[in-house]
């Protein structure tokens, strides 16, 4: 590091905090904190703070919630912190052209996809559900458009088989915590170079709509595993038996020479034949219950083979 940087932190979810950890660690002054504002959580809808707030609080860091940065006075105060940089994870505002320029070098984003593939709110899930092979985090200079800044610095990693996206989300929060310093060092010091996006290969991550999450077991088997693995552990792909609907959150593709319908238990535990290929269910839910694996999970809804998912 060439010198302690005077930084503001803009994130929400755990993802981010990783990031604000790293910074701490790396010896920059983080001299303000954004994030949402607190939300009603649990069965008292008591309003429980972002985990990035909480973080930031347990390091007596000053934390701000604004529910807009659109007005002049919050423009203002941003601009007034006298920031050589913001650094941007995972936030949930958009941020106006004048928050965007008030830091001295701007505000870099950490995105956790290899852009221009899936720019917007859930790359993580498209990644898997479309079966990429490869994902990883971009370093980006913010700019007005959706994630369509410059890239700074980039980390690619293998989308392994039985990968989800609670798992990947883990990996790819490590990963950007270790990407922003060298990226932030790099760019403040004007070692790095930002390079412009392809103009080819632009797909955007929309927001995962609770529809996509209904099972087809007409459709391949590798298609349902990366549909099951996209949506794991929220919102859970789902399927039902006997009216009843049970969330899938982990399978694997196995191979069969058996002829059924698709949905048919084949093989125990819970082997399902597909509309090509079949699928070993390993990490499933009721209603109310915890996730639990299959044979745990057979002993209190027992399933027999040739039984038929709805």
């Amino acid at each position: 590091m060439t010198r302690p940087l005077r930084l503001a932190f803009m994130g929400t979810p755990d993802f981010s905090v990783p990031t604000l950890a790293a910074l701490l660690k790396a010896g920059h002054n983080v001299v303000a904190v954004y994030s949402q504002p607190p939300r009603p959580a649990g069965r008292g809808k008591k309003l429980r703070p972002s985990p990035v707030q909480a973080f930031a609080e347990k390091h007596d860091i000053p934390v701000f919630t604004p529910l807009s940065l659109k007005q002049p006075a919050e423009q203002q105060a941003f601009a007034d912190l006298n920031l050589d940089c913001a650094v941007v994870v995972a936030y949930g505002l958009i941020l106006p052209q004048a928050i965007l320029d008030a830091p001295k070098h701007g505000c870099l984003n950490v995105h956790a996809s290899l852009l221009p593939r899936w720019r917007g709110a859930a790359p993580i899930h498209r990644a898997i559900m479309a079966g990429d092979k490869e994902t990883g985090v971009d370093i980006m200079q913010m700019e007005a458009g959706l994630d369509t800044g410059p890239v700074l610095l980039e980390k690619k990693i293998t989308i392994q088989p039985g990968d989800t996206t609670g798992i990947l989300h883990e990996r790819l929060a490590d990963l950007g915590a270790k990407a922003i310093i060298p990226a932030l060092d790099g760019w403040t010091n004007g070692s790095i170079t930002a390079r412009p996006q392809a103009e080819e290969g632009i797909i955007y991550a929309h927001k995962i709509d609770k529809a996509e999450a209904h099972i087809d077991w007409g459709k391949s088997a590798e298609v349902i595993r990366n549909q099951i693995h996209g949506l794991s552990p929220f919102p859970g792909a789902w399927t039902t038996m006997g009216g009843e609907r049970l969330k899938i959150h982990k399978a694997e593709v196995v191979e069969t020479s058996t002829e059924a319908p698709p949905g048919t238990i084949i093989d125990t535990p819970l082997t399902i034949q597909t509309g090509a290929g079949a699928l070993r269910l390993i990490s499933l839910q009721r209603a109310g219950k915890g996730a639990m694996d299959a044979e745990e999970f057979l002993r209190g809804f027992p399933l027999e083979k040739g039984a038929v998912f709805d």
